[in-house]
């Protein structure tokens, strides 16, 4: 393994940290385009928080960005991993953390700096204190996956007690968050997935049903389900046909919330249809509250949900450091829950 080293640059006089990370150099093949270079970290700016990463989340945004098909991304080079957990080392005057506060958020990626790294920086708005008794892998899992069902689910399209909620691609971190989430909030879970196996690891998570969208007829399996009403709202990671086929069950006003494109192309929708039948689609992006305080309330709401083990990280595949690369080329057809990368130890 080749290691480069770039030396960052930061302001006099200030705190410099070192250490490794992943960072893709040319888009292509994950074993191509990414390399192990040493960087330095300069003292965190306003509005971050500098960690010592212990674990970090992966998904299938990472196999995008690889492969330059991320949309709020520009060229190489930058670094890949969108949420870690891990240690604070260094904050700005004004933080409401300190050093030595064990941390999850979400990383500054977007500006070029990932979580596969001997340290990351987190946005501070995008970032909680650990709940209580969960795992490095569960806490370098957690940001990304239930703020984005927080965001589909309570600020975007919510779900209400009572309520049917269809989850496509519910065995994967996304699904799995969402079948937690969904069932915090009283809604019925219909979870949709691709093997018998990834439909009884929805159902240690609180799925209420399952269909196997490549055995089962999804419209007849859904209607059986539902006594023929269909679903209120569908939560899709996924697009592609099934959403498509979900689409026919979904019922007079509701709703499909927009999470991803895992098949690779987005739901086919028709208008004409919406129209007669009122129904609504919403995009979801997750991105942080405008006033900080409501921010915080968020995370902090999914905090007290994970101490009280309401919710929990779906942990499924853990990888070492030096399997960045082979775990983000796993990443365009993963197994089921949520996968993680061991950055160090405790």
């Amino acid at each position: 393994m080749v290691v480069m080293r770039v030396v960052g640059t930061g302001t006099a006089g200030s705190e410099m940290f070192s250490g490794r990370a992943w960072r893709v150099v040319r888009f292509g093949a994950p074993e191509e385009a990414i390399e192990l270079q040493e960087l330095t970290w300069p003292e965190p700016s306003p509005g971050q928080v500098l960690i010592r990463v212990r674990a970090a989340g992966a998904g299938f945004p990472d196999a995008m960005m690889t492969a330059g098909k991320f949309p709020l991304l520009g060229d190489p080079p930058f670094g890949l991993g969108e949420e870690a957990c891990g240690e604070v080392v260094a904050v700005p005057a004004g933080s409401r953390f300190t050093a030595g506060d064990q941390v999850a958020g979400i990383t500054e990626f977007l500006k070029g700096w990932g979580g596969y790294a001997d340290y990351a920086y987190l946005r501070e708005t995008s970032t909680v204190r650990i709940p209580a008794g969960m795992t490095d892998e569960q806490a370098g899992g957690f940001p990304i996956g239930f703020r984005t069902a927080y965001a589909g689910l309570v600020e975007r399209a919510p779900v209400e007690a009572g309520q049917t909620l269809l989850i496509l691609g519910a065995a994967g971190s996304s699904g799995a968050t969402a079948i937690q989430l969904g069932k915090a909030l009283g809604a019925t879970v219909i979870a949709v997935a691709g093997s018998a196996e990834k439909l009884e690891f929805c159902a240690r998570y609180g799925a209420d049903h399952g269909v196997n969208y490549r055995t089962q007829d999804l419209t007849a399996r859904i209607a059986e389900i539902t006594n023929g009403r269909g679903v209120d709202l569908i939560y899709d990671p996924v697009g592609g046909e099934t959403a498509a086929e979900a689409m026919r069950s979904l019922v007079r006003n509701g709703r499909i919330a927009v999470v991803g494109l895992a098949s690779g192309t987005p739901v086919a929708l028709d208008p004409m249809e919406l129209m007669l039948r009122n129904q609504t689609v919403v995009g979801v992006l997750s991105m942080p509250q405008e006033d900080p305080q409501a921010e915080a309330a968020v995370w902090q709401r999914l905090a007290d949900l994970a101490e009280r083990g309401v919710i929990t990280t779906p942990v499924g595949a853990v990888y070492d450091f030096d399997e960045v690369p082979r775990m983000v080329a796993n990443q365009t057809a993963p197994g089921a829950g949520k996968s993680v990368v061991r950055v160090a130890a405790a």
